[in-house]
């Protein structure tokens, strides 16, 4: 393993749709974290890990802290705060198009005072609004504030080497040439998951979760769980169209040779289960 000096974790929270999974993807290099425009996308505690000479930076995603709806969205919420009481670092994150608001402010509310502003999305608004966010933001009284783009990587090194600057002196806790702590069926089924946020009505993405049933490489059966009929119709598709298109991407991103078979599945009570039990 190559000697480092320092490591820790790096926990960031914000509401949904923040940009954080954008950002851990930019910050690693590569695609860790499924991303979509609706909310709830990621549901559980995932780590992806950055290696350098001498550091291991390992950024904790976490599920967009919210008001619930319901008992799944507090156990979202609950998932959130027990990721982020462990980490030795915590970054606030905001989306630098939409104001500063009261979920934001709660959110803040529950962090240490040396914590990290991150606002996202710096290339989608000009420097003048940029500005008054952080001004606005700066009333926190947190120890940083960064404008940074997660689409384009503009403000992730400054970010990067604030936040390797605060981490203790410890080995790494995962090898070299590790990228998540998600398996390889976790994965998939994150992957089959983002492809049904993007092409399945808006009512629907709540309604879904999406588990690997069985792992026989090169052969992958995956599960999509829908909460009524209905719902089931809607995701085949007519002539099984959407059910195809979903197939189709998702191989797409698969290692040459992989056979992914997709069912789907009728299960009313799932938001009930427990998180890591459907999602994991």
């Amino acid at each position: 393993m190559t000697d480092v000096r320092r490591c820790g974790l790096i926990g960031l929270a914000g509401r949904p749709n923040a940009g954080k999974s954008t950002l851990i993807n930019q910050i690693i290099g590569q695609k860790v974290s499924i991303v979509s425009n609706k909310p709830q996308t990621t549901r559980t505690e995932t780590r992806a890990v950055l290696t350098r000479p001498g550091v291991q930076l390992i950024l904790v995603d976490t599920p967009g802290i919210h008001k619930p709806r319901n008992a799944f969205g507090q156990r979202l919420n609950a998932a959130a705060s027990q990721a982020l009481a462990g980490v030795d670092v915590s970054c606030l994150v905001i989306d630098a198009t939409a104001p500063y608001g009261r979920g934001d402010a709660f959110i803040a509310a529950s962090l240490p005072t040396d914590s990290v502003v991150v606002v996202t999305k710096s290339d989608l608004v000009g420097s003048r609004i940029m500005l008054r966010q952080l001004a606005a933001l700066s009333e926190l009284d947190f120890e940083a504030y960064f404008p940074v783009s997660g689409l384009t990587g503009e403000g992730t090194e400054a970010l990067l080497e604030h936040l390797i600057a605060r981490l203790p002196e410890s080995p790494q806790l995962y090898p070299a040439d590790t990228v998540s702590d998600s398996s390889a069926a976790f994965w998939v089924a994150e992957l089959v998951r983002e492809q049904l946020l993007a092409t399945a009505r808006d009512e629907l993405p709540h309604a879904i979760t999406t588990r690997v049933s069985d792992w026989d490489w090169p052969l992958v059966r995956c599960e999509i769980i829908v909460e009524r009929p209905s719902q089931k119709a809607i995701v085949i598709g007519r002539g099984g169209a959407l059910l195809k298109a979903v197939g189709t991407a998702v191989r797409a991103e698969l290692p040459e040779g992989a056979y992914l078979q997709l069912a789907v599945k009728v299960d009313k009570n799932w938001h009930n289960r427990d998180l890591h039990h459907v999602t994991r």
